[in-house]
């Protein structure tokens, strides 16, 4: 069992100060769902453990002309209950509300799924189809950074030594937008994906596709924006043809790893499939915009 000293500023300067004069490994805590699973596994080594979650900045998420402002510790929970969200990033929300249990859901936030860097990460992929960016604070001061670099390995992201997400800001969509996140799983619920894929499609008023954005999770050491996906659509009225290129272009894109959840070529074909439906449910939704 691992030698643990928590803090609990209330105060975004306090946090980075713990974090970069700290003399043992320190770790941020979002809402602790993977990291108390992480730190039971460690060894009896001392850990500062920095619970973000009584900074007020942090757990405030807001919606404006701009965009989304999302607080990188507000529990999927709350954030998934918010229509007016939902209404504008539904792909988002349906990711969010993926990870874990009902109770999971009141602590897990989508700062802490993206700061944990998992390869299956729900919310990463949804976050990359909608252009999603970190604002990143430290003892240096700030920095942005997209989503799909955010994440640099499995387990690993570009966080440096005292620097944490301040915000995760998602551009306000165009208009005839809309986005959706897909995954294949063993079993109906509670589970980590075996392949994951988001998608955000504009359509203009003749419902020819104008833009997209896909990404895949689960089939790479991190989440994979796939350029190829979308232009396979793009130009197109979303027709079989362009669908079945879509899958072509994720399946290409990919590369997994065969384990006992899956192998590469499985996963590799689910994932193609997965793209493929995510692109027609995207375009319906923004028919409906």
């Amino acid at each position: 069992m691992v030698s643990v000293v928590y803090e609990a500023p209330d105060s975004i300067q306090g946090a980075v100060a713990l974090l970069a004069g700290a003399e043992v490994p320190a770790r941020p805590l979002a809402g602790g769902t993977d990291l108390v699973i992480q730190l039971q596994s460690q060894k009896n080594e001392p850990c500062l453990v920095v619970d973000l979650k009584k900074i007020p900045e942090l757990m405030e998420t807001t919606l404006d002309d701009e965009g989304l402002h999302l607080g990188p510790s507000m529990a999927c929970a709350e954030f998934s209950s918010r229509d007016d969200i939902r209404s504008i990033y539904p792909g988002l929300v349906e990711a969010a509300q993926l990870i874990g249990s009902t109770q999971v859901q009141g602590r897990a936030s989508v700062g802490g799924n993206l700061c944990n860097s998992s390869p299956a990460a729900d919310t990463i992929p949804a976050l990359i189809a909608n252009k999603a960016s970190c604002l990143i604070v430290g003892p240096s001061g700030e920095r942005r950074v997209a989503v799909e670099e955010f994440v640099t390995g499995v387990g690993e992201n570009c966080l440096e030594k005292g620097e944490l997400v301040q915000v995760i800001n998602v551009p306000r969509p165009a208009a005839g937008t809309s986005d959706v996140y897909l995954r294949f799983i063993p079993r109906t619920e509670m589970d980590i994906a075996v392949a994951g894929a988001a998608a955000s499609i504009t359509l203009d008023d003749d419902g020819t596709c104008s833009a997209a954005r896909f990404s895949i999770g689960a089939v790479a050491p991190t989440a994979i924006l796939v350029p190829a996906a979308a232009q396979a659509l793009v130009g197109t009225k979303v027709d079989v043809a362009a669908l079945e290129a879509v899958a072509d272009a994720a399946s290409a894109a990919a590369n997994p790893i065969s384990d006992r959840r899956g192998t590469a070529e499985y996963r590799r074909h689910v994932v193609g499939v997965l793209a493929k439906r995510a692109a027609s449910i995207a375009a319906e939704r923004a028919r409906e915009k």
